[in-house]
């Protein structure tokens, strides 16, 4: 289910795209259109990708920790001139949230989600997705 949930929440170009505008506008803390480094690195660490599996914290070496956030920059910043642009933004996290599903497969997953998170936000609009479907089938039922 998870595969499906956010396939048909990226494949929404409208719900998708206003999401990734809006993470990547609170991101952008000086307005400039673009985010920096440190601007991404903020984001990295809040989403704890240092974090080992099962929640658990483990002391890191700074220079791995420095390597890998230049990593993960490097693979969103597709021009290469030091800074993502909103549609680096949006196709590198297209690829990644595509990533993750294919990577969970369709096996059922519970995972807790930050408010307001992308992942929050591809589960509700499934769910307000088949809340509608099911209302119109049971009007057509019904008439």
């Amino acid at each position: 289910m998870s595969v499906e949930i956010i396939d048909s929440f990226v494949e929404d170009e409208e719900a998708f795209s206003a999401s990734v505008s809006d993470l990547f506008a609170e991101l952008d803390a000086d307005k400039d259109g673009f985010l920096s480094y440190t601007e991404m690195v903020k984001e990295l660490q809040r989403l704890r990708v240092m974090e080992t599996p099962f929640g658990v914290d483990v002391t890191r070496d700074p220079e791995e920790v420095a390597r890998v956030y230049e990593s993960l920059f490097v693979q969103f910043d597709h021009d290469m001139n030091g800074r993502v642009d909103g549609d680096e933004f949006k196709k590198e996290t297209k690829k990644m949230l595509l990533a993750m599903a294919n990577g969970l497969g369709s096996l059922p997953v519970q995972m807790a989600l930050e408010h307001d998170s992308l992942l929050l936000k591809a589960v509700k609009r499934e769910y307000s997705c088949a809340a509608a479907s099911t209302n119109n089938n049971l009007l057509a039922n019904a008439a």
